[in-house]
């Protein structure tokens, strides 16, 4: 936001421009395409109405206007690819009826005089003398000096990752932000952004080599929509950025269908809703998460993050064949019920694009299910920038030999193989493969949790 002073009839008007942000949509999300536009330059808004549709490859959210007031500036297109944290409409707002004598002694008026010097006669929002107590982020006086004097909001300086201890923000952190944002913006202003194009120039695979393809007559050619270009330019950096191992384990999950198949009717009964298996393995993932800090963890550079809360990414295939990932917030802390609740509403959210952005973002972990469509090993791609995924498997009886008190025998046993895709530069194959054997272990001891 920025303020500025005009008099009308011996009072002080107060004009601010409020700059309309593309919010961050979650840790991996950098920027989201402009579907639509509801408004023009001059139309009068009021606070929340819809401003402007943005998608990503995870969600499709309508942007409300945060204010009051009149659209100033429109700065982008419909289609054009903005990176979080650019502005995207400037509304200008104002608050009249204040008569000079009483405005004296507001601090800011103070804050106005002393910045009067400037050429565009305006004042960032953020001062050094904010207080964030909203955030509960502590900023150093330095930082939130240079804050100051580089116009950076609040919303930005939220979205900055610190290098300091426990993520705080330190000088060199601000001073690469403004950097990279003027870099950013003078880049953006002398040349439209575009989505991400599969072969376009700038893409993620700029540099690659072409793969020449050949058709014949009678071929079908389909352009990618917005989503799949954006699924799979996430997959291709994904396996850029991290070196990629899967482990594979077979579990005998006989206990756990036995429970199942005898609870599910007064599961329903009581709950309304019908009783999978996925709780159960984001259950005991989220278990195992508890054990192993290290796979619930994120790499920067070189530096690991180990996340203290557990959120579990769970996919979901959506109505036009592609995939959704909502988020177990503190899956650890949840039992199956409440879990098997917040699937059913987050999958049901998801098949009809009605996720919001707070649904899809801060997963620190995520479980794909191959099974359901009757697949028995998957090797996934981690979900940037998680360090690891777990695939499961459909469930299928099998013939399998188990001691018995009189020896050997070959029994019918309901088995299922759980696959485990890691960043080898931080989960090795020892850690990778204790964590995958617990899950499996916790699945096939299920008898001890029929209660939970």
């Amino acid at each position: 936001m920025f303020i500025y002073e005009c008099q009308f009839k011996n009072k002080l008007v107060i004009m601010s421009d409020f700059h309309v942000l593309i919010p961050k949509l979650g840790e991996s999300i950098q920027e989201a395409t402009v579907t639509k536009l509801f408004v023009k330059q001059g139309d009068i808004v009021k606070e929340d109405e819809i401003l402007f549709e943005i998608a990503t490859d995870k969600v499709d959210s309508e942007i409300p206007s945060p204010v009051s007031g009149m659209i100033k500036e429109i700065r982008c297109s419909v289609d054009d690819l903005i990176p979080v944290g650019q502005t995207v409409i400037v509304i200008e707002t104002e608050t009249d009826g204040m008569v000079l004598s009483d405005l004296i002694n507001v601090s800011v008026n103070e804050d106005i005089n002393n910045h009067k010097d400037s050429s565009d006669n305006t004042l960032p929002l953020f001062n050094s003398k904010q207080k964030l107590t909203d955030s509960g982020r502590f900023y150093s006086p330095l930082v939130k000096s240079i804050a100051a004097k580089e116009g950076v909001t609040l919303t930005e300086l939220e979205s900055i990752r610190g290098s300091g201890l426990g993520g705080r923000v330190q000088k060199n952190d601000i001073i690469s932000y403004v950097e990279r944002r003027n870099k950013d913006k003078k880049n953006y202003h002398s040349q439209p952004a575009k989505p991400i194009s599969p072969t376009g120039s700038g893409s993620v695979y700029s540099g690659m080599p072409k793969v020449s393809v050949s058709f014949d007559a009678g071929d079908i050619i389909v352009k990618m929509d917005r989503i799949r270009k954006l699924i799979a330019a996430n997959m291709v950096i994904s396996k850029q950025i991290s070196p990629h191992v899967t482990t594979v384990v077979e579990a005998d999950v006989t206990n756990l269908v036995l429970w199942r198949n005898s609870f599910k009717d007064e599961f329903e009964r009581i709950y309304g809703q019908k009783l999978t298996f996925m709780p159960v393995f984001v259950e005991a993932t989220a278990k195992a998460l508890s054990e192993f800090r290290q796979v619930n963890a994120s790499v920067d550079e070189d530096t690991i993050i180990l996340h203290k809360h557990i959120n579990i990414a769970v996919a979901v295939a959506t109505s036009d064949g592609n995939l959704v990932v909502p988020v177990i917030k503190d899956a650890d802390s949840k039992n199956i019920v409440g879990i098997s609740r917040e699937i059913s509403t987050l999958a049901k959210a998801g098949r009809v694009g009605k996720l919001t952005p707070d649904d899809v973002q801060g997963g620190t972990f995520t479980i794909t299910n191959f099974g359901s469509f009757r697949g028995l090993i998957g090797t996934p791609i981690i979900n940037q920038p998680q360090v690891a995924i777990l695939a499961v498997g459909m469930i299928e009886k099998k013939p399998a030999v188990m001691e018995t008190s009189t020896g050997d025998a070959i029994v019918v046993r309901h088995k299922m193989f759980l696959s485990l895709s890691y960043d080898h530069r931080v989960v090795d194959g020892m850690l990778g493969g204790k964590f995958l054997r617990r899950i499996a272990d916790l699945l096939e001891q299920f008898e001890q949790n029929l209660n939970g």
